[in-house]
C-alpha cells in the first residue's frame, strides 16, 4: 500500500518551509520501516521508488510546480526512471534524500534524486524523467516553465543523463515478445 500517511506528513512539514528556486535542492529525512523490506530485511527496490516520492512531491510544492498543476488542472506522471544501488539500507536506518531539478528536453522534464546515509555514504541515486499531463497528453515543458514564470531555457543535460536520453530512444516501444 502507497504510505499516504507519510506523503501528508512531509507535505505539511514542506508547506511551513521556504520556497525553493526551480533549480535549488529540497532535503527530506525518512526512515526504513519493516513495512518498507524485502526478504532480506533490506530496503525493497520497489519501496525505494516509492520513498522517492515522498521527496520529489515536497520538492514539487516548494518549487511552486504543484500549485501550477492544480491552477492548470494538469496531472504529474513519471515517464521513466535509472537506479543506481550502491549501499544496503536496513529496518530503522535513518535516510536523507536530495531533490533536484536538472532540466528538460522537447516532451519531459529530469529530476535528479539521491539517497543517503547518516555516515555520509549514498545509498543509491535515481534520476526520473517526468511530465505534466492534461487530457491531451503531455504538456511541453516549455508551457510548463512559462506557467512556472520561468523563462529561461534549459541548462544543458549532464553528458550521463543525455547518455540515459539516447539509450531509452533506442529500446524498441513495446517491447519483443520473449
Amino acid at each position: 500500500m502507497y504510505p499516504f500517511f507519510r506523503l501528508l506528513k512531509d507535505a505539511r512539514r514542506a508547506e511551513g518551509m521556504p520556497r525553493l528556486g526551480l533549480f535549488d535542492t529540497h532535503v527530506s529525512h525518512h526512515r526504513c520501516l519493516p513495512r518498507d523490506l524485502d526478504p532480506w530485511n533490506e530496503l525493497n527496490n520497489g519501496r525505494t521508488l516509492t520513498i522517492y516520492d515522498l521527496g520529489r512531491i515536497p520538492f514539487a510544492m516548494r518549487t511552486g510546480l504543484i500549485d501550477v498543476l492544480k491552477e492548470e488542472g494538469w496531472g504529474l506522471t513519471v515517464a521513466g526512471s535509472v537506479v543506481r544501488y550502491r549501499r544496503r539500507v536496513r529496518m530503522f536506518d535513518r535516510i536523507e534524500i536530495r531533490s533536484r531539478f536538472l532540466g528538460w528536453d522537447r516532451r519531459f522534464s529530469y529530476i535528479d534524486q539521491s539517497m543517503w546515509r547518516p555516515d555520509g555514504d549514498c545509498s543509491s541515486q535515481a534520476v526520473f524523467r517526468t511530465a505534466c499531463t492534461d487530457r491531451n497528453g503531455i504538456v511541453a515543458p516549455e508551457r510548463v516553465m512559462q506557467a512556472m514564470r520561468h523563462a529561461e531555457p534549459s541548462p544543458p543535460l549532464p553528458d550521463w543523463v543525455q547518455g540515459w536520453i539516447a539509450a531509452e530512444d533506442q529500446r524498441p516501444r513495446p517491447p519483443a515478445r520473449g
